[in-house]
C-alpha cells in the first residue's frame, strides 16, 4: 500500500495544477464520472456528507450544488490540495487524517471518496473510519480507477504506464508523481475484489458498477441498521 508522506508530499507539489491536469489526461471524461456519482447522491436527499480525500474538491463542489440542502464537508490530509477546494468555493473544508476523523460515531448520511481510498497507506482501517462515521443505514460511495477487461486492457495498460506520466510530467513539471499511478491502479482491488473487501469491513448491499468500459469503476456499500 502506498507510503503516506510520499502520497502527502506528491499532492502537495501537483495541487497548483492538480484539476487542468485531471480534465487533459482524461479528456474531461473526469466530469462526467462526477456527475454520474451526483446524480446517484442526489437521489438519496442527505442532508449531511462527507468527502473524503476530496483534494481540490471536484466532488464535493459537484454534489454542493447539486444537493443545495446537504451539508457538504470535504476532509483531505493535505493542507495545500484543500485550499484550492475553498478558494473555488467549497463552504467546509477540514484537514484531517481518512484514517482517523475527527468525527462522531454516527455522523453523517453519505461518504464519498473519490479517486483517494487507493492512495490511502491502510484500505481496511479506512474503510472501517467510514464506516464508523456513517449513520446506520447510511451508504458509502467509491469512485476510483479500474482495468478495462478485453481488448482495451492491453492499451490502456500502456496509456497508463507510459504515454500518462509523460503528458502529466509536461503539464505539472512533476512527472514521478504520476509515474507512481500506474501501479497504484494495477494494485488496487476492483470488482468483486472491492465488494469483498467492503464487506469484510462491515458493509452490507455492496456493488460495483463499471464506466466507461471499466476504466473506472463507482462502489457502494450501506452500514447495517442497528
Amino acid at each position: 500500500m502506498p507510503d503516506a508522506a510520499y502520497v502527502r508530499d506528491a499532492f502537495a507539489r501537483i495541487a497548483d495544477r492538480y484539476v487542468l491536469t485531471n480534465h487533459v489526461l482524461s479528456c474531461g471524461a473526469d466530469i462526467w464520472w462526477r456527475k454520474v456519482v451526483t446524480a446517484r447522491i442526489r437521489r438519496w436527499k442527505p442532508q449531511r456528507l462527507l468527502d473524503v480525500a476530496s483534494g481540490t474538491g471536484d466532488l464535493a463542489l459537484e454534489i454542493q450544488d447539486a444537493c443545495p440542502d446537504c451539508e457538504v464537508i470535504a476532509s483531505d490530509f493535505c493542507a495545500e490540495m484543500l485550499a484550492h477546494a475553498s478558494s473555488r468555493g467549497l463552504a467546509k473544508t477540514l484537514v484531517a487524517d481518512a484514517l482517523n476523523l475527527p468525527f462522531p460515531a454516527g455522523s453523517f448520511d453519505v461518504v464519498t471518496v473519490a479517486f483517494g481510498l487507493r492512495n490511502m497507506a491502510d484500505y481496511p482501517a479506512a474503510l472501517r473510519e467510514m464506516l464508523r462515521v456513517l449513520k446506520p443505514g447510511g451508504r458509502l460511495v467509491i469512485l476510483d480507477f479500474s482495468l478495462p477487461e478485453g481488448i482495451l486492457r492491453a492499451p490502456y495498460r500502456l496509456y497508463l504506464h507510459h504515454v500518462l506520466p509523460r503528458m502529466a510530467g509536461w503539464l505539472t513539471g512533476q512527472r514521478d508523481a504520476y509515474e507512481y499511478l500506474g501501479g497504484s491502479i494495477e494494485q488496487f482491488p476492483s470488482g468483486t475484489g472491492m465488494t469483498g473487501l467492503l464487506e469484510s469491513c462491515g458493509f452490507a448491499e455492496t456493488e460495483a458498477t463499471p464506466l466507461q468500459f471499466g476504466v473506472v469503476t463507482i462502489y457502494q456499500g450501506v452500514r447495517p441498521g442497528p
